[in-house]
């Protein structure tokens, strides 16, 4: 047995007991996590996620080597080099595709079934946090911020906003959906953008007093006047919940869409021996209302059941914006104006956070390879050839219920003699689950046909069908237009 091997994973076993955002990293995941932060490496242009097989491509970066070469969303790499990805551990598969710009790899990929061949040359990679922005109407701008990324965020911002002001802007759609955080730094700037100097823009409070501190702008704001619609979901997370509280309790912008994540908890690197490092968390994030953003109480976990109750559960709080409007905690941001899709069920969050989507709309575009993307939408019909697959097809889509029963079966002894009955009433709970999803077509439609238009048009081109089509942004859009309406949301 290898000793690192070994040592890693009794840490990181050891600290699955506390929240999952305090964490041991070895030297690589060192690395990982600075690729992260600063959004710039010496790879090939993927997104990716592991499997049995090897590298699982989720998403190809436009005019990168990985996108020249013909890789598609869905291949898998499963071998580089000659060394088969199948015979490695998972903690090795993120070196395999990465180094220094211009070295070359020979990969085998597994595409459709097929197996090809490709030589590829490693690009300096550089992610772009604001991937797209634009003039929705005369007067109406939209800019998406896709992470907060290390400087690379707030240039990007100033950068999009000043070409579109240039462009006449005067009301902003800002999109942070999906946006899971990243630089607290950003988050303050961003904010700064909109709000004056020496404003509170986020407290961090923890056990100890030099865990604890205030946050202020400290730069006169680029427009402290524009009217601002600012999207969130239940996938923006941390830096996101920053700005967007911070700014719903300053009254300067109209928050809409759906409660956020709930990520509050600050953490702090520690260097160890040997490149190591540890993420530790110190702290909880307040905004200036002094609402905590943290939506599960890890701290009281269930020791027998191992669950984690909710904030939002218990008690909530009142609180109050500049403009005395009525503000509550319990973890995320509630939005000013909730979006028209129906509220999803715990059985769609389950799907939602599996394959199962991914790997239909991977089979859906290798039986539709020239399907006209103009004005496409994912219709009814579409949507139960979707429920079809997942009863027919699927098994990344595991419900709790299946998975119990799954449990059960297999303490089962000579569970051979009951299998029928077991396929049977598992079926039965497939269909069930089904017709649960069902209940939110409108969420689920949309979230393949994004994930389709993505496939045949990249990153670029799903938004650009978004700033089209999507619902929450027209809403937005015909807010930001009656200016009586904006105005009696942030003053009542």
């Amino acid at each position: 047995m290898n000793p690192g091997d070994l040592t890693d994973k009794a840490i990181k076993n050891t600290l699955k007991n506390l929240d999952p955002y305090t964490n041991f990293f070895n030297e690589q995941d060192v690395e990982d996590a600075r690729i992260r932060r600063e959004g710039e490496y010496g790879g090939i242009g993927i997104s990716t996620f592991y499997a049995k097989k090897g590298i699982v491509v989720t998403e190809i970066y436009k005019g990168f080597s990985a996108d020249k070469a013909g890789l598609k969303a869905g291949d898998i790499i499963i071998d580089v080099n000659g060394q088969k990805l199948a015979e490695l551990d998972k903690n090795q598969f993120s070196q395999m595709l990465k180094g220094v710009p211009g070295k070359e790899l020979s990969l085998k990929v597994e595409s459709n079934g097929k197996i090809k061949n490709i030589s590829i040359k490693l690009d300096k990679v550089i992610l772009d946090p604001v991937p797209f922005y634009d003039m929705i109407d005369a007067e109406t701008g939209y800019i998406v911020l896709t992470r907060f990324i290390s400087q690379k965020a707030t240039e990007g911002v100033v950068k999009a906003f000043e070409d579109l002001k240039e462009r006449g802007m005067k009301k902003l759609v800002f999109d942070l959906r999906y946006n899971p955080g990243g630089s607290l730094f950003d988050a303050i700037n961003i904010t700064n953008l909109f709000i004056p100097k020496g404003l509170n823009v986020v407290d961090t409070r923890g056990k100890i007093q030099k865990n604890s501190r205030t946050y202020k702008t400290n730069r006169e704001p680029l427009d402290a006047e524009i009217p601002i619609v600012v999207l969130i979901n239940g996938r923006s997370a941390s830096a996101s919940e920053i700005v967007s509280g911070a700014l719903q309790d300053y009254d300067r912008a109209v928050i809409m869409g759906e409660r956020s994540f709930g990520k509050g908890l600050v953490q702090r690197y520690f260097d160890l021996n040997y490149g190591t490092q540890m993420k530790i968390t110190i702290s909880k994030y307040y905004t200036p209302s002094g609402r905590c953003i943290q939506e599960l109480d890890y701290a009281n976990r269930d020791p027998k059941t191992g669950n984690v109750p909710k904030f939002s559960e218990g008690t909530v709080n009142e609180f109050t914006t500049q403009n005395g409007r009525k503000v509550y905690d319990g973890g995320g941001i509630t939005p000013d104006v909730k979006s028209n899709l129906s509220e999803k069920t715990e059985v769609t969050d389950e799907l939602l956070k599996s394959k199962a989507i991914f790997n239909f709309v991977t089979n859906f575009v290798h039986q539709n390879p020239n399907l006209p993307t103009e004005n496409y939408t994912f219709t009814s019909k579409d949507f139960h050839q979707f429920k079809n697959y997942l009863l027919q097809k699927d098994t990344s889509f595991v419900s709790k219920e299946e998975k119990l029963f799954q449990k059960a079966y297999e303490a089962v002894e000579d569970n051979h003699k009951i299998t029928s009955e077991y396929t049977a009433i598992i079926k039965q709970l497939k269909a069930a689950n089904v017709a649960k999803i069902a209940v939110n077509e409108d969420v689920l439609s949309k979230e393949i046909e994004n994930e389709i238009i993505e496939r045949y048009t990249y990153k670029e081109g799903m938004y650009k069908h978004l700033f089209k089509n999507d619902i929450t942004i027209k809403n937005a859009v015909k807010l930001l237009h009656d200016s009586e309406k904006y105005n009696r949301i942030l003053k009542k």
